[in-house]
């Protein structure tokens, strides 16, 4: 009898960390998952960004030095093929030089009015809108992938088989000081 007792609690033992280490994998493999729609976001912006530096070019013909950084800046940033760390920095710089490159047009009024210009701003705007909720999602999978990680008992199932935390995608320092400035509103 006390045999049969002891093989039932071996059963329901195997059977809780079969489901623990089973809601870990589900948790990576949603993670994986919500990177790779940030990526998905990510291609999109790569493959609209020369369009527009090409409908620049024909306006600003004296600014090659912000054509040439956004180019840089987007080369650089489809080159990685590390961690979400290295991208997420290569990200930021590439931000940064779209963001130049729109202000290029207060310079240019023919370039404000210019068709192709105007869509490829509305593409870019959509496109980054769709980052930052590709960016959300993936923040949220990790903040459910590490939560599983780090709670008492289900931390000792990951740490046996090797299931370690992801890095959330956050602002860049420079970033995270410009939100916490209260915006200037003047009339």
């Amino acid at each position: 009898m006390s045999f049969l007792v002891l093989i039932g609690i071996l059963i329901v033992i195997a059977l809780w960390v079969v489901s623990v280490y089973n809601s870990l994998v589900t948790a990576q493999v949603q993670t994986k998952e919500a990177w790779s729609t940030v990526d998905t976001q990510l291609k999109r912006r790569y493959d609209l960004i020369p369009n527009l530096v090409e409908t620049v070019k024909g306006y600003a013909k004296h600014e090659s030095k912000t054509l040439e950084n956004v180019i840089n800046a987007r080369n650089m940033a489809m080159s990685i093929n590390g961690s979400s760390v290295q991208k997420e920095q290569h990200e930021n710089m590439l931000s940064g030089a779209l963001k130049s490159i729109f202000a290029l047009s207060e310079s240019y009024p023919d370039l404000k009015a210019n068709q192709n210009f105007l869509d490829l701003q509305v593409r870019i705007a959509d496109t980054e809108d769709k980052i930052q909720a590709a960016r959300q999602y993936y923040n949220t999978a990790v903040m459910s992938l590490n939560r599983k990680i780090r709670v008492f008992p289900s931390n000792i199932i990951a740490n046996r088989f090797g299931i370690t935390e992801e890095h959330f995608f956050e602002l860049e320092e420079a970033e995270k000081a410009a939100v916490k400035v209260a915006p200037k509103v003047q009339f």
